[in-house]
């Protein structure tokens, strides 16, 4: 047997849709190297399965088990507090696959890292830096401050603190009088950025990367804005939220089309909003006629997650903000303005009724982020999306609603990646074994409808092993005999393996 051999009959294995529990803990072995780690890292894993990585003496099993996006993240609360701190580092990073959906993890496992005093006792990383993986994962859900804000452990009500605009008012003067001095301390640092004179006095140099921050989050004196028009520093200003009315009026108006888009969709516009429809610019119209659909700064925030974004856009899926009312987003669905349905058809609690509405729209934008957010878009449509947009495949595969058959049709497609998935279609008669492609003979040698007499000829073929390996039709003793050949010849010393 040669280690090629080897290496795809392992690797075919661990993803065998059939493949037993029994099967997959002897995949935990060392000796099946890279393919445990795989396995670990990118499938679904009964629950047994997931019981044994997690108290895995191997540290690099744990720590692929950290990034599995498919197990129950409730699941992999253990590993928060593992041992090592590059085990807690993975999981606070999350997957390495980066998928569009960011799932957020379950509040025990955030408040566990959010409250370490070490970062595992392996000493490798501290608890700092595991927090700062967190944070740049998305994996915090929006609500998460608010939660923490009355929290009793000081640490979390320090982290609501630093997410000072996003609290009410009420929380935010509960931790002005917090018992804490860190905590209180923080809170008159975020209660600042809602002063306009103390963000004057503390204000960066103006085109300094920290003056964009500060311009278009905090509230600004009058001295402050004239000299951001002064020096035609107002991209932040029209990003602003806490940017006055008579400055808003004065955007509006900005020589700058990109400037004047920007302001158009605001919901706190004034009489401007007129002028706006009439704008030479064909993007600031359209902006225009959605604003009086905009009447929240969470409305604001969903619609501009739509504008300026392509057909091919694969910006990730977040948690969908729980301010915006279900009744909001039927109206956009019944909108005359395309955008306006593609925000509908991003939110994934849209009613069924307009679920079907949506896949039929006109608009092939509404069409493809029907498909891509919504749970209940139609089978047919996914299809027709992974067809026609290569660049949103790797997305539609991960969704539960992505039919495994009613694929037959596309068999002789130009593009190999639909050949591929044809050929995975169970109802196919002949599985193309011979396809030119790669991945199109991986396909279809996985196909279930295969023989196992047909699999055994497939398993000694370089270019099917790993599909034929991974066929839920391979008989489990089959997959045993396998495993037997591939970790006893790992395990084997080199002189003895030659012999």
């Amino acid at each position: 047997m040669s280690d090629s051999l080897r290496e795809l009959w392992l690797r075919g294995i661990a993803f065998n849709a059939a493949a037993p529990v029994d099967v997959l803990i002897r995949l935990l072995d060392e000796a099946a190297g890279e393919a445990g780690l795989l396995m670990c890292e990118g499938r679904d894993l009964p629950d047994a399965v997931i019981d044994a990585a997690l108290s895995h003496p191997v540290e690099r099993i744990r720590r692929a088990l950290a990034r599995n996006l498919h197990v129950d993240p409730a699941r992999l609360a253990p590993l928060a507090s593992d041992p090592s701190g590059l085990v807690r580092a993975h999981l606070a990073g999350g997957t390495r696959l980066k998928p569009r959906w960011v799932r957020p993890l379950p509040d025990d496992i955030l408040v566990t890292f959010l409250t370490a005093q070490e970062g595992g006792e392996d000493g490798r990383v501290t608890e700092n830096e595991i927090v700062w993986e967190l944070l740049s994962s998305r994996q915090v859900p929006p609500s998460f401050p608010r939660d923490m804000a009355g929290h009793e452990h000081p640490a979390l009500r320090l982290y609501a603190a630093f997410q000072w605009q996003s609290l009410t008012a009420a929380q935010r003067d509960a931790l002005l009088d917090d018992p804490d001095p860190a905590v209180r301390e923080e809170a008159r640092k975020g209660n600042r950025q809602l002063d306009p004179e103390a963000v004057e006095a503390d204000l960066p140099p103006i085109g300094s990367r920290d003056a964009v921050f500060v311009l278009s989050t905090c509230a600004l004196s009058p001295a402050v804005l004239e000299r951001c028009f002064a020096d035609d520093e107002v991209h932040p200003l029209a990003r602003n939220r806490h940017t006055p009315a008579d400055a808003l009026a004065r955007l509006a108006r900005h020589p700058g089309a990109e400037i004047r888009r920007l302001v158009a969709t605001r919901p706190d516009l004034g009489p401007e909003a007129a002028e706006l429809k009439q704008d030479p610019d064909e993007d600031v119209r359209m902006r225009a006629r959605l604003q009086p659909s905009i009447r929240t700064w969470a409305e604001f925030e969903a619609v501009h997650r739509v504008l300026g974004h392509s057909r091919d856009c694969t910006c990730p899926i977040t948690e969908p903000d729980t301010e915006l009312s279900p009744d909001w987003y039927a109206t956009c669905a019944a909108s005359e303005e395309p955008v306006l349905r593609q925000v509908a058809a991003s939110w994934p609690g849209l009613p069924a009724e307009l679920v079907g509405t949506l896949a039929l729209d006109d608009d092939e934008e509404v069409r493809i982020r029907l498909a891509c957010h919504h749970p209940l878009a139609p089978p047919d449509l996914l299809l027709d999306v992974f067809v026609t947009r290569p660049a949103h495949r790797p997305h539609l595969l991960t969704l539960p609603a992505f039919s495994r058959t009613g694929r037959t049709h596309l068999i002789g497609h130009t593009d190999p990646e639909v050949r591929a998935l044809a050929a995975a279609d169970p109802t196919l008669p002949e599985p193309p074994l011979e396809d030119p492609d790669d991945a199109v003979r991986r396909a279809a040698a996985a196909n279930p409808t295969l023989t196992p007499d047909t699999l055994e000829t497939l398993l000694t073929d370089l270019r099917t092993a790993e599909g034929a390996a991974a066929n839920p039709s391979l008989p489990v003793p089959r997959m045993h005999a396998l495993l037997d050949h591939c970790l006893d010849a790992a395990a084997a010393p080199p002189t003895a393996a030659r012999r």
